[in-house]
């Protein structure tokens, strides 16, 4: 995801990967994994924080891991928005990205994409017209 620069992409956002498998602790919570942190800044200079989760294989994702990842932000980076992110890897070399926010304690999703991880030299001229 890093390296092609998913995050950027889903969110629109210019972002920088802080720190991934970041062990941590939430009040009331107990000890967290975080998958990978990034923070990113939009065209109008807001900040963000970004926590990610990734799953792969059988591993799904879990609203519960979601909502701490969420409450981290709020106890850590106070002021700065939060925009959580789920990965989940799927067969074929899709990954499946989803934005997931808390509306009266529930976890919601905001928005939800697909990509397919491609190699250069399978797209053709065309194709890459397309996209322009």
């Amino acid at each position: 995801m890093r390296y092609n620069r998913l995050i950027d992409t889903f969110l629109g956002l210019t972002t920088y990967s802080l720190q991934n498998h970041l062990r941590t602790a939430v009040r009331g919570v107990g000890q967290i994994e975080i998958d990978e942190l990034y923070v990113g800044i939009d065209k109008r200079g807001r900040h963000y924080v970004i926590p990610v989760q990734a799953k792969g294989g059988n591993d799904r994702i879990g609203t519960v891991q979601a909502a701490q990842d969420i409450r981290f932000v709020q106890e850590r980076f106070e002021g700065m928005r939060c925009r959580a992110i789920a990965a989940q890897f799927m067969d074929e070399e899709i990954v499946a990205l989803f934005e997931l926010t808390e509306q009266r304690g529930e976890i919601r999703v905001v928005e939800e994409r697909h990509y397919r991880l491609v190699p250069a030299k399978e797209l053709d001229r065309e194709t890459i017209r397309d996209y322009s």
